[in-house]
């Protein structure tokens, strides 16, 4: 079997994968709050436990993986933008999470096993609470009911911080209810405007980390395998849980690995509204970027560094793919993956290598391995996408003159007509691949034939 190696966040060391059960590999992923399109950003994580996904369950075999990544429904954002649109809170989360499920399905994204929505879990919520309040690990105050972290020895060994650091570092909500600045809130009351549950300490609604906390435990137990999100979530989010999940049931290890995906940038810079570079994953398949396209830039960036989107990186991505999907015959894709691939991934997702491996495939002639494992990445289903099919037409007259140019300019050292040629072909939108075995032409995205009359 493969050798898996990940890196851990929380012992900050490349570790073998060894599955608590290798019948039921079991990952939870934070997914996102469902109150606007999903932007570039929101779509690495999925991207990234995408293909974790995919690659444990070539390994572990089809069924033997249980991924589950949920929604948050439930949160103040979700109600400021029902109250700014007037739309009731249902409407907007049914809605966005279908906006989500049709831009992450574009990107090659697969389903996973669980999608569970936070608001379908809060009776084990309150549950979970109610036994942190008895255990002594929570306290009630003010209509809150706030986690004592005192109460916890572990707390911010995810993070590497101590509480002083974390205060001192962090901005904190200041209450007057709060025995420790540090203390996060579990419930909290719910006014008639928003959404509330009936609850042991009135009616309210949960805070954002209990859910993680609580819906895992449901669908995964007290121990699983690993839990992923963006480093953005580590501190304080993953803290928390880890506080909540260990104290709720101590005779579990919550998750024995934590993997975080960097954060992406756009042309060099944070993505911001402000400065004009920020891209919903929606804007970009509207303005004509493949899904495919998408993925593949990801892709090419290890998952644990920064990854920044720019307008070349997705051209050049365009560019491979068409050559590679030329070379992948349909009845190809469903072909076993290279050892090669496998072993690649295996070392912490190291997909800028599976890249560069596909390369040395097309160099090689090795189409069938290129096939099956563009599958495995997502990169083509059962069939090439339609985006890369390219134009029925015939450039064999203009392949052989560039041939000839080519050979006449081998004798007399002048390139001129070649470069003519080759200028006028591309202007046509004609990708041109002249290597030591000839030359090929193939009709790019911006193909048009009329331009070819002038060349």
């Amino acid at each position: 079997m493969t050798m898996i190696r990940l890196y851990n966040s929380k012992t900050r060391s490349r570790e073998e994968f060894v599955p608590i059960n290798p019948k039921n590999v079991r990952m939870y992923v934070c997914g996102p709050t469902v109150y606007e399109r999903a932007h570039l950003g929101n779509a690495r994580p999925a991207i990234v436990f995408d293909i974790l996904y995919r690659f444990l369950t070539e390994v572990f075999g089809a069924g033997q993986v249980t991924y589950v990544r949920n929604f948050t429904d439930v949160d103040d954002k979700i109600n400021a933008r029902a109250a700014a649109t007037g739309l009731s809170i249902r409407d907007i989360t049914d809605t966005t999470i279908a906006w989500y499920m049709e831009d992450m399905a574009a990107v090659g994204v697969l389903e996973p096993t669980h999608m569970p929505r936070a608001t379908e879990w809060i009776g084990a919520m309150v549950d979970m609470i109610a036994d942190l309040v008895e255990k002594g690990h929570a306290y009630v105050a003010d209509g809150h009911v706030l986690f004592s972290v005192e109460s916890f020895s572990e707390y911010g060994a995810l993070s590497g911080r101590s509480v002083d650091d974390m205060i001192a570092g962090a901005r904190v909500e200041v209450a007057p209810y709060k025995r420790n600045p540090m203390d996060f809130v579990l419930w909290k009351p719910s006014d008639k405007d928003v959404p509330g549950w009936d609850s042991p300490w009135g009616r309210g609604r949960p805070g954002w980390h209990i859910e993680c906390s609580a819906m895992s435990y449901e669908l995964l137990g007290e121990s699983f395998d690993i839990h992923g999100g963006g480093n953005d979530l580590q501190f304080p989010h993953h803290e928390n849980e880890i506080a909540q999940s260990k104290c709720a049931h101590p005779g579990g290890d919550f998750a024995r690995f934590w993997m975080h995906n960097e954060m992406l940038q756009v042309e060099g810079k944070k993505m911001s509204k402000s400065l004009g570079n920020f891209f919903t994953v929606r804007d970009l398949l509207d303005s004509g970027v493949p899904g495919e396209v998408i993925r593949f830039v990801m892709l090419s960036t290890h998952y644990r560094k920064p990854m920044d989107w720019t307008a070349e990186k997705a051209q050049e991505a365009d560019k491979t793919l068409r050559k590679w999907y030329a070379k992948v015959d349909a009845n190809d894709t469903s072909g076993p993956v290279p050892a090669e691939i496998l072993n690649a991934l295996g070392e912490d997702l190291n997909t800028p290598r599976v890249l560069s491996l596909l390369h040395e495939f097309v160099s090689a002639g090795r189409f069938a391995d290129l096939a099956s494992s563009l599958t495995l990445l997502g990169l083509v289903g059962d069939h090439k996408p339609e985006w890369a099919v390219s134009p029925d037409v015939d450039l064999s007259r203009h392949a052989e003159r560039l041939t000839a140019a080519r050979k006449a300019a081998m004798m007399t050292k002048d390139f001129s007509e070649v470069d003519r040629l080759k200028a006028r072909l591309l202007d046509a939108g004609v990708e041109v691949r002249m290597s030591k075995s000839g030359v090929e032409l193939v009709p790019g995205s911006d193909f048009d034939a009329g331009k070819l009359e002038e060349v």
